[in-house]
């Protein structure tokens, strides 16, 4: 290993996914020196083993899914989908796992770009070790940005170790589909990657340790997920734990809690994820290595003045879009900090604060049906101390459903604030609902009143007509 000079920079961040990317972007727009630092593809999980990949093989699932609905169409796509063209598209999206393009946009920014594994050395001080075995030492004069993301987290089991378990990354990078595919979780992940390859084939059973799907949602959502994925062929066990797995002969064989034996050729462990820390020098800035990373509104960590932390390593909100929104903000804090503009306590919903992470986080689970939901959930805001009502409709109720697809199911809810007369919270499941859930984040992060909302009027024949529906059930 060779140490090479010392390089100064206004700004380091760590880790090149699309969160580590904005932070850069928005430095380099208040003019400040950047370096970013990666170890693996420069654009991160999110382009290459997750969003894009996963959303690359669900789009035609999701295509055939809304064909077979309509009379006249639903004859011609009663066959197989195309494995291996499904597959070769996915590959497009992530651009083979080459990162040129990438790379091209983070120098078309000005930011200098430094690949190999980045750690903190003490404070505004960053060290990397290139492929080469290089050593280089990064300087910060404003701010280091730790942008490094998670990795999915297995459970401590007898045997994994032997059996070469699928995480996300095979999930969506696999180059082929098994006959049989066990996956234990109930999650975004677990719902996506069952809903992909019972369409393409594999004989998918879902061991769930809960009571349902998608616990973070309303309940009815992983209800109506869970309806269809059965329908579809996949078999569903909910109260059902892994104790055990073997693999012998290519058969991955999964004991439960019952001591029930389950056959596959492959298992996919969605259980959750782990922040990127463990091997970033946390602890020469006193922080424990593999925490999550604790910040206030402005993104920095919570002790130090010149440490932020975004995107999922921080804990607020584990989603791709969430994280370049904290990215936009902390690049603008560190631009304005750096300046000298920024207010000792900026003001929530303003330019300095990532309010939104508290009350309007917006998601899309791309199943079949999808879910969208913004805000809290109707359990959540009770907890959370609202007084709030609940006003759901069935979406198949709208015109513009039932003209989407035959047998259009799906349901919507609305949870009202009673004392401040605003949605907490908005939930959709159905089909193609997912290119609603942004009208309802806009009520949501806007605060908007009910009453105004009323003259909000949605097109007629549209799904989006259930904003009427609900503003309707709620006057009564």
């Amino acid at each position: 290993m060779t140490e090479t000079e010392t390089l100064a920079y206004d700004v380091v961040v760590l880790g090149a996914g699309p969160v580590g990317e904005n932070v850069a972007d928005r430095t380099r727009a208040a003019g400040l020196s950047t370096a970013i630092v990666e170890s693996e593809l420069v654009g991160g999980e999110c382009s290459y083993w997750a969003c894009m990949p996963s959303k690359a093989l669900l789009r035609p699932v999701i295509a055939r899914a809304d064909a077979r609905r309509l009379p006249g169409l639903s004859q011609a796509v009663q066959g197989p989908l195309d494995t291996a063209a499904v597959l070769a598209r996915r590959d497009e999206y992530t651009s083979h796992w080459h990162d040129d393009g990438q790379v091209a946009w983070v120098e078309g920014i000005g930011a200098d770009l430094y690949r190999g594994h980045g750690r903190l050395a003490g404070p505004r001080t960053v060290t990397v070790t290139g492929p080469d075995g290089e050593r280089r030492t990064l300087t910060a004069r404003h701010a280091v940005a730790v942008c490094t993301g998670t990795r999915a987290s297995l459970p401590e089991l007898p045997g994994l170790d032997g059996v070469g378990p699928w995480t996300s990354r095979e999930a969506t990078s696999a180059e082929e589909v098994p006959r049989r595919l066990i996956v234990v979780g109930g999650g975004v992940v677990a719902t996506e990657m069952a809903t992909v390859y019972q369409a393409l084939g594999s004989q998918v059973t879902l061991l769930v340790r809960g009571k349902g799907l998608l616990p973070r949602m309303e309940p009815f959502a992983g209800e109506l997920v869970a309806a269809a994925l059965t329908a579809a062929g996949a078999e569903l066990r909910t109260g059902t734990s892994v104790e055990s797995v073997t693999r012998a002969n290519g058969t991955v064989v999964a004991v439960t809690g019952t001591g029930e034996r389950i056959e596959a050729d492959e298992i996919l462990f969605a259980t959750g994820r782990a922040p990127r820390t463990d091997d970033i020098g946390l602890e020469t800035v006193g922080l424990a290595p593999g925490s999550w990373l604790s910040v206030d509104d402005t993104l920095r960590v919570e002790g130090t003045d010149w440490l932020y932390a975004c995107g999922d390593v921080n804990h607020r909100a584990l989603l791709t879009h969430q994280g370049k929104y904290q990215a936009r903000i902390a690049g603008d804090v560190i631009g304005a900090r750096a300046a000298g503009t920024v207010p000792a306590a900026p003001q929530p919903w303003g330019p300095y604060a990532a309010t939104a992470d508290h009350h309007a986080v917006p998601q899309v689970v791309f199943t079949d049906p999808e879910a969208a939901a913004v805000g809290l959930s109707l359990a959540e805001a009770e907890q959370a101390g609202h007084r709030v009502r609940a006003v759901d409709v069935d979406l198949s109720s709208v015109a513009g459903a039932g003209l989407y697809g035959e047998g259009y199911r799906g349901r919507a809810r609305m949870v009202v604030d009673l004392d401040e007369h605003i949605l907490r919270g908005v939930t959709f499941v159905g089909p193609g609902v997912g290119e609603l859930l942004h009208s309802a984040t806009v009520a949501v992060a806007g605060r908007i009143p009910v009453d105004l909302l009323w003259h909000a009027v949605p097109s007629y024949p549209t799904i989006s007509e259930v904003w009427l529906r609900l503003l309707e059930a709620y006057r009564g």
